[in-house]
């Protein structure tokens, strides 16, 4: 992408951005609009500066916003959670970063943080936030996520999550894991990517035992989300998603 072209292109998400965190006429402009109409949740995806790993430009960006716009409608229409149907997009030096508990980042494989970042994810966590983080595979991914997540959280280990682990059993009983694919490999014949052959479900837990990092590793639930409605791509796949990620919706609510 031109460089012009990509600023341009930035400049419209940013102003996005600020239009989806707006607020309604004569009111606090401190107070996001879904806060003010006392609706219960809000997709928030976290713009992140990170590494171009492939000359794609931002990698935050994948699946945006057709990925939240389909499972947001998923969440309004098998639960009862007054859901905000559109997503906003947050920066970890935004004000709004703390009215929104639940964040989601992708591709964060190419994630990187400074140290003003790193503090105000460990302090958006330790507050109560969550955190699900997807669409990263292969062994150079993790090490760098995982090199991130030490800078948030030094002494805190990530831990795999079993399949007895109440993240997974909130309201559906997810019993039977398997790894879901993005749209690519898929019709490339197989579930994995960048050498990333076995999926994980892992976490990071505060004092309490609840999980405030909610880590999909060598899956790609965004594609799944996003291709719901493609005929190509496999129900059972998108259907897992849509309970995993429901799961950790009323799971961040309730805990």
């Amino acid at each position: 992408m031109p460089a012009s072209i990509l600023a341009l292109f930035l400049a419209l998400v940013v102003g996005s951005a600020s239009a989806q965190s707006g607020t309604a006429p004569g009111s606090d402009p401190g107070m996001p609009a879904w806060f003010i109409n006392q609706q219960e949740f809000a997709f928030a995806r976290l713009m992140y500066n990170g590494i171009d790993l492939d000359g794609w430009g931002p990698r935050w960006l994948v699946d945006w916003p057709e990925a939240e716009v389909h499972l947001l409608a998923g969440l309004k229409r098998l639960t009862r959670i007054d859901v905000n149907p559109e997503g906003a997009l947050v920066q970890l030096g935004d004000d709004a970063l703390f009215d929104y508990p639940w964040l989601y980042a992708v591709e964060v494989g190419s994630l990187s943080l400074n140290n003003y970042e790193a503090s105000r994810l460990r302090e958006y966590l330790l507050r109560g936030g969550f955190l699900m983080v997807d669409d990263f595979h292969g062994p150079f991914q993790w090490d760098n996520f995982a090199y991130a997540m030490r800078q948030v959280f030094p002494q805190r280990k990530i831990e795999e999550l079993g399949i007895s682990d109440e993240i997974f059993h909130v309201l559906y009983d997810m019993d039977n894991r398997t790894q879901i694919p993005g749209i690519r490999p898929w019709r490339e014949g197989r579930t994995w990517e960048r050498g990333g052959n076995i999926p994980h479900w892992r976490g990071i837990r505060d004092d309490n035992g609840r999980v405030m990092v909610a880590i999909n590793f060598n899956m790609d639930l965004g594609d799944a989300w996003e291709h719901a409605d493609w005929p190509e791509y496999p129900e059972p796949y998108s259907a897992m998603a849509y309970r995993i990620a429901i799961n950790y919706v009323v799971y961040s609510m309730t805990h």
